[in-house]
């Protein structure tokens, strides 16, 4: 797993497994500190047919990264994995963007499952 320090705040770790990438984000994300966010949800990253996000130790998104996370899903699946935290799932429900994501309860689950193609309504 490649670890990526987003700063004191935060981290991304990444992992390839044949065409899923899994990234782990831990902490506050904001405009600020999204750059190693920004080059593990790369949209076109070669080879890479999902993005699975293990997403429980995020304590704070702001709409930069909450952009990146989305970008992939435009022709990507992206799959939140593990227990979504409350702050984090509220940003969701109000932008809209819990439509974009599926949802799975473990990342060993989030890469495998079968997700039904999705109506983009970003």
């Amino acid at each position: 797993m490649d670890a990526h320090g987003a700063g004191a705040r935060s981290g991304v770790e990444t992992r390839t497994d044949g065409g899923v990438r899994i990234v782990v984000m831990t902490g506050e994300f904001d405009m600020d500190n999204v750059a190693a966010l920004r080059t593990a949800m790369d949209p076109t990253a070669p080879g890479i047919t999902r993005f699975v996000l293990d997403v429980t130790g995020v304590t704070f998104v702001d709409s930069t990264a909450l952009s990146i996370m989305l970008q992939p899903a435009l022709d990507r699946t992206v799959v939140l994995a593990g227990t979504v935290p409350a702050r984090l799932a509220r940003v969701l429900e109000l932008t809209g963007a819990d439509l974009a994501f599926a949802t799975a309860p473990s990342v060993t689950e989030g890469a495998v499952m079968i997700v039904p193609p999705r109506r983009h309504q970003l």
